[in-house]
């Protein structure tokens, strides 16, 4: 039931942003604690997000790394930072109502917050979401949710 993937390696050994150091913060706040999550918890503070997440129980965030929003033209991902309504409609679009677990994701269809469906693929240590982007650290546990890091940002339709 540990984390998995490549991308874990590169998480803190010890303290805030180490695996036991987010399993006993809420999510917002111990993605702030890792940073490769830095432009995630920047978007989640400019869409006003932190509250949301950080009090919501038992969900599970697809939370892209830095590299994945460096995917998007800067000037496309400044737009989007500064437009509230599209940020919420994305950022919510990575956060499932309910803890899933990787058996879960094998071949799963799940509503988002932002009301829209995401589809995942996989199994042992390889899963897709959506079948574009990539889980390479997954099942960090936080105190009220699972996390799934993916390499490419997840766009509603």
């Amino acid at each position: 039931d540990q984390p998995f993937g490549p991308a874990c390696a590169g998480v803190p050994k010890e303290g805030a942003g180490s695996f036991d150091g987010m399993a006993k913060d809420p999510v917002a706040t111990a993605a702030s604690n890792n940073p490769a999550l830095s432009t995630l918890v920047t978007a989640v503070k400019q869409a006003g997000l932190v509250d949301t997440l950080n009090n919501a129980e038992n969900i599970t965030v697809f939370a892209p790394t830095n590299d994945a929003f460096a995917k998007i033209p800067k000037a496309d991902l400044d737009k989007v930072l500064a437009d509230k309504a599209t940020l919420t409609k994305i950022l919510t679009y990575h956060v499932v109502g309910e803890k899933l677990t990787p058996k879960q994701l094998e071949n799963g269809s799940f509503e988002t917050l932002q009301k829209g469906m995401i589809t995942t693929k996989g199994s042992g240590e390889n899963y897709t979401v959506n079948d574009v982007s990539k889980v390479v650290c997954g099942n960090v546990k936080t105190a009220n949710a699972n996390v799934y890091i993916v390499d490419t940002v997840l766009m509603p339709k």
